[in-house]
């Protein structure tokens, strides 16, 4: 069981890897393909968009094939994802590559969520708030690898040609000790649109990934533009609040085994909100850094509380789930940015703000059992 741990956590690890990525050199490609701010804003939605038409492939798969052969699909073919994107030759290029990375991304998070699940019921023992911290590792593994990679060339194809073999390999070492699982039988449908709860967990997981999103998009900006902060003092906002999920996530298991997941996610969404309102009314450097703190702490037992309930519900319920949060995360930030440009920053964030409130609103409305 230990290796199949580890092997789950390489494939956390993987996405993580490739989300940095991409989005560690998105300043790159919009000098290479000569795209304005608004076009960056339209690519980084094309993504969200894939997640949305992921959904019923999603379904599709794990109902046929089950989540190892998902994995398997999705561990493959993203890499191919990140070369595209660096040899697109125009902007329509891009929005058909980064749509697929949209898909493929969520049938990769389906994927690993449902293995993350099987492996705590067959373990008994709760990890799936340690494997979404294993996740956060990889984004910042990527974003010190990018930085490493532009002191050798400040080409994207060679960085994105290498960040793919370092992937592939990864995918490669974890598939053969993945949990075997067989597709849902009998007469479960293959596609549903989510009602019931996993509408209401796939509500939560789309609040939850809002807030994520929208805080390592939005924090260095919000430091720089609102509050007036310095530029040696900007990244501390994302760095406040990465560390504070990673910190919780890391031994949100152990407390969601001694408190459960309803306690954990009603206080995370008022602690969330609380840390944000009080960043914006407050103003000021030091009050805005302690509440992004008090964020990432509040959101980190989101995503790994909310998977696992729905996976109890079926392959569909958790495909439903999963895929919300996916388009969360990424059509999350852009539609913030759309509201800043239209009024500002604060109002943006004041949205993700309330999005955080909400999940505290929604969780008594779920039957946990």
């Amino acid at each position: 069981m230990r290796r199949t741990q580890l092997a789950i956590a390489t494939l956390f690890l993987v996405l993580g890897f490739n989300f940095g990525t991409w989005a560690s050199r998105i300043p790159a490609l919009k000098v290479q393909l000569g795209l304005s701010t608004a076009e960056v804003g339209f690519l980084l939605l094309a993504s969200g968009l894939g997640a949305v038409f992921s959904f019923p492939i999603t379904a599709s798969v794990l109902h046929k094939f089950g989540s190892k052969m998902a994995c398997m699909i999705a561990g493959g073919l993203l890499p191919l994802v990140l070369i595209g994107l660096a040899l697109a030759p125009n902007y329509p290029t891009a929005l058909l590559v980064m749509v697929f990375e949209g898909v493929l991304a969520s049938l990769l998070n389906v994927g690993m969520n449902a293995q993350g699940v099987k492996a705590e019921t067959v373990g008994k023992q709760a990890i799936m708030s340690r494997l979404h911290a294993v996740f956060s590792l990889g984004g910042l593994a990527a974003a010190l690898f990018a930085s490493a990679m532009t002191f050798i060339s400040d080409v994207v194809l060679w960085h994105f040609l290498s960040a793919a073999i370092i992937l592939w390999f990864a995918v490669a070492i974890s598939i053969g000790h993945l949990l075997l699982d067989k597709q849902e039988q009998g007469n479960g449908k293959r596609f549903a649109l989510p009602t019931g709860i996993a509408l209401w967990l796939g509500l939560m997981a789309l609040c939850g990934t809002i807030v994520e999103g929208s805080m390592s998009d939005w924090s260095a900006l919000y430091l720089k533009d609102v509050v007036g902060a310095s530029l040696q003092w900007v990244p501390l906002g994302i760095a406040f609040f990465s560390v504070t999920m990673f910190i919780a996530r890391w031994f949100g298991d152990g407390w969601r085994t001694r408190f459960g997941a309803p306690k954990m996610l009603l206080w995370g969404g008022v602690i969330s909100g609380v840390g944000l309102f009080t960043a914006l009314l407050i103003g000021g450097l030091i009050p805005a850094l302690l509440g992004f703190a008090l964020v990432g702490l509040g959101m980190a037992a989101v995503s790994p509380c909310v998977y696992a309930a729905a996976a109890k519900h079926g392959a569909v319920a958790l495909a439903a789930v999963t895929t919300m949060g996916s388009i969360g995360a990424l059509m999350g930030p852009p539609m913030i940015g759309f509201v800043a440009h239209e009024t500002n920053l604060s109002w943006g964030m004041g949205l993700v703000a309330l999005a955080a409130v909400l999940i505290a609103v929604l969780t008594p409305k779920i039957n946990w059992e």
